[in-house]
């Protein structure tokens, strides 16, 4: 099986792609990230979403091709660069609220609310406020993190920081948890009920 064949890909994708390569900005999910991202999103109806970390909004895109009418994302982003071509491309989608604010904070100031679907990819909500970010997770809930695989942009020593976190993520008995060696490495946990 090959698993790009017959993937269409969002309308906007193109030109988002093209934004990102005139800003420098090369931390946007894979073709593989977005249509599984695109599928949990169709999988859940009137959801409340959370991105953290939408970048010029590839990922975006693609959750929002996937939600129902009455699903919404909230989608943030740090850059306002970055934040300001999202806006600028995705904008026009109503069911989309774009904050341009530090995921850190953002976390912090909603620590109370709760989301069907959270797509942390960026390091609040996955490196740093763990534990804020999980418990913002519904019941029945999913969590979506990615780039858990070596990747050519990592830092210096960003592997064993990988390697804590997911041992972490290991120690939950609230979630259940798959570890997917595809696409850049994700792991997808569903909060359990009760």
């Amino acid at each position: 099986m090959e698993d790009h064949t017959n993937i269409h890909l969002p309308i906007a994708t193109s030109i988002l792609i093209q934004k990102a390569a005139e800003v420098g900005f090369t931390a946007s999910c894979d073709v593989l990230t977005g249509s599984f991202l695109r599928m949990l999103a169709a999988s859940q109806q009137h959801a409340n979403i959370l991105e953290l970390g939408t970048g010029v909004g590839f990922s975006t895109a693609w959750i929002l091709e996937g939600m129902d009418r009455e699903s919404r994302l909230t989608t943030v982003e740090m850059d306002e660069a970055c934040a300001a071509i999202a806006r600028e491309i995705l904008g026009v989608d109503p069911r989309a609220t774009f904050v341009t604010m530090d995921g850190g904070q953002f976390i912090e100031q909603h620590a109370k609310e709760q989301y069907h679907v959270i797509f942390a990819d960026t390091w609040p909500g996955k490196f740093y406020l763990i534990e804020e970010v999980l418990n913002m997770v519904a019941p029945g809930g999913l969590y979506i993190i990615e780039d858990l695989n070596p990747q050519p942009n990592w830092p210096e020593g960003h592997g064993a920081k990988v390697e804590e976190l997911i041992a972490y993520l290991e120690t939950r008995d609230d979630f259940f948890m798959s570890k997917m060696n595809w696409s850049t490495g994700l792991i997808l946990m569903t909060r359990k009920h009760g």
